[in-house]
């Protein structure tokens, strides 16, 4: 009986110090490279640890070796905006507008999403993370939206990362609105390519105002896109799109618990 009561008090004492919590999901976070720096927004860092993850940034690598020693210590995946994606990934020749590439990039970010999706991890692409994702299962983009959309609208705007300049319209019972709470968001916007053809087994879940894809999820949801920045807002203070961060935690939560 006096065992038993120790335990008890000492179980009251750690709880206060969070020691009884179910150990924090890893969330590997995607880099860019300038030179021979790598680099992770603070925005993406930051939102992860919001949502109850913990960060951890994958360095860039053209190893599949090290990408699955990398995979082999993360619970999910957070694939981060950039630069464009080369045409020839998605079998198609380079626009006259087609901005800087970077192989070993591309290269780093199609190899660690298909690798990550076959073990099963969860996968959340923003912008370029979006565009990977729709490439590594399969699917193309639009190369430059402005000379290819009829009557398109400004994706790049000039204002705060931190600030809305256009609306999208979500799917009902998608992911998205059930994460959000709402079939319409405004959204801020930094790019000039978008998914075109759907990857097999996903679906357009959000479009802007000129049919423009702004995100895409699996059939089994774990694993979706968005084409804005929802880090942005979460950095800025304004939480609306948090949960698609705390999604991601609990979709990696599962998986942990899984292996």
């Amino acid at each position: 009986m006096k065992k038993l009561i120790f335990a008890a008090a000492v179980l009251m004492l750690l709880i206060p110090l969070g020691l009884s919590a179910q150990k924090k999901p890893v969330i590997g976070i995607s880099c860019s490279i300038d030179g021979s720096t790598v680099e992770v927004g603070m925005t993406y860092v930051v939102s992860v640890r919001k949502a109850g993850g913990v960060p951890f940034v994958i360095p860039l690598t053209t190893s599949e070796k090290e990408i699955d020693e990398y995979l082999d210590r993360i619970d999910g995946l957070l694939m981060t905006g950039g630069e464009d994606v080369s045409s020839l990934l998605f079998n198609q020749e380079p626009s006259l507008y087609q901005g800087e590439v970077v192989p070993n990039r591309d290269k780093y970010d199609l190899t660690i999403i298909r690798r990550a999706i076959k073990r099963g991890i969860p996968v959340f692409g923003i912008c370029r993370g979006e565009q990977c994702l729709n490439i590594a299962m399969g699917g193309d983009l639009i190369q430059d939206i402005p000379s290819t959309v009829p009557d398109a609208i400004q994706h790049r705007q000039n204002a705060p990362r931190g600030h809305a300049s256009h609306t999208i319209s979500i799917e009902k019972g998608s992911l998205l609105a059930k994460l959000l709470g709402t079939d319409s968001a405004a959204v801020n916007s930094f790019h000039h390519q978008a998914v075109g053809k759907v990857a097999p087994g996903y679906k357009v879940t959000a479009r802007a105002k000129d049919g423009v894809v702004e995100a895409i999820e699996s059939a089994d949801g774990k694993s979706f896109g968005v084409q804005f920045h929802p880090e942005g807002f979460v950095y800025s203070g304004s939480y609306e799109f948090l949960p698609l961060f705390e999604h991601l935690v609990k979709l990696a939560s599962e998986y942990s618990s899984r292996k």
